[in-house]
């Protein structure tokens, strides 16, 4: 299981972020030349990007950068760089067709034969930011083998729709279940916006678990502060491991009577059920918890 519940927002024009950025432990983080770059810093912030990826060990941090529209003055020199600096994934902004994505995938892979690196080796992001966007989506996220995920701009997006954020965020719902739906039937990560004021820590618990709720992956975040919240949120709770590990002793006790069905507290134990156990149990050990540490209580044997 790959965790993407955190993308960090580096702006590349910031030599000190990107410096450290992989030291607040986000699951990605996401070297930025598009919106947070001036049209005056986009050369200077291609090249820190560049010299950064080439030079600084980012461990086992996932190195995204997102460059320039490909229909801007500065896409194909992002992109051409990027190759060669050879970053995990390209995220692509604003993207509103599939077009948006063969063409990107068909310029990164000349680039990869014109610099001897491995077929399909640099993968994409696609980021869904207006309605054309949200409309074709399930178009977008089968377009290429090389899309490993798609992400929400919501800012951009309720730009677009000529209206606000607000803080239930009715006005997002639509376009999160059409992401959503589309990237699972493709098989991708599917990444929820940024949620823009730091300083609201109670509001950004309610939207990451609303997000969580929903089926997300994880989120887009532009603080180290939201990182281990999201974190926090994402991993199993003792709770939940201990049910998960009640539920597949039940369907293995069943399956040994020779029924692919079970009971555990009066309820059916069917394979959907099982399915989420095992993921459960998956994302506790890739989170980092030691399972085999973990003692159930009695009471609950």
């Amino acid at each position: 299981m790959k965790l993407r519940r955190t993308m960090l927002y580096v702006p590349g024009n910031n030599p000190n972020m990107v410096k450290d950025a992989h030291i607040y432990r986000a699951d990605s983080v996401m070297f930025d030349l598009e919106d947070s770059v001036s049209v005056h810093e986009k050369d200077a912030a291609r090249f820190l990007i560049f010299r950064a990826l080439k030079c600084i060990d980012y461990e086992n941090t996932e190195t995204v950068v997102r460059i320039n529209s490909l229909h801007s003055p500065y896409g194909e020199d992002d992109l051409e760089a990027m190759v060669r600096a050879r970053p995990d994934v390209i995220r692509l902004p604003k993207t509103e067709s599939p077009e948006d994505i063969m063409e990107a995938d068909e310029k990164l892979g000349i680039l990869e034969k014109k610099l001897g690196l491995p077929k399909n080796e640099i993968k994409l992001f696609a980021a869904i930011e207006n309605a054309r966007g949200v409309v074709n989506v399930s178009r977008i996220t089968e377009a290429s083998d090389r899309l490993v995920g798609v992400a929400f701009g919501a800012e951009d997006f309720v730009t677009n729709l000529h209206t606000t954020r607000s803080r239930e965020g009715t006005e997002l719902f639509t376009a999160r279940q059409e992401i959503l739906l589309a990237g699972r039937a493709a098989g991708l990560h599917v990444i929820d916006s940024v949620f823009a004021d730091v300083n609201d820590e109670a509001g950004f618990r309610r939207e990451v678990e609303l997000i969580k709720g929903m089926g997300f992956d994880g989120k887009s975040v532009i603080n180290p502060r939201q990182v281990g919240i999201v974190h926090e949120i994402y991993t199993p709770s003792i709770e939940e491991i201990n049910h998960a590990r009640r539920v597949i002793r039940a369907i293995e006790a069943a399956e040994e009577e020779g029924s692919g069905v079970a009971t555990l507290n009066g309820r059916m134990v069917d394979k959907p059920v099982v399915e989420r156990a095992r993921r459960t149990l998956e994302l506790a050990h890739v989170s980092g918890l030691y399972l085999d540490e973990i003692q159930e209580e009695a009471a609950h044997a």
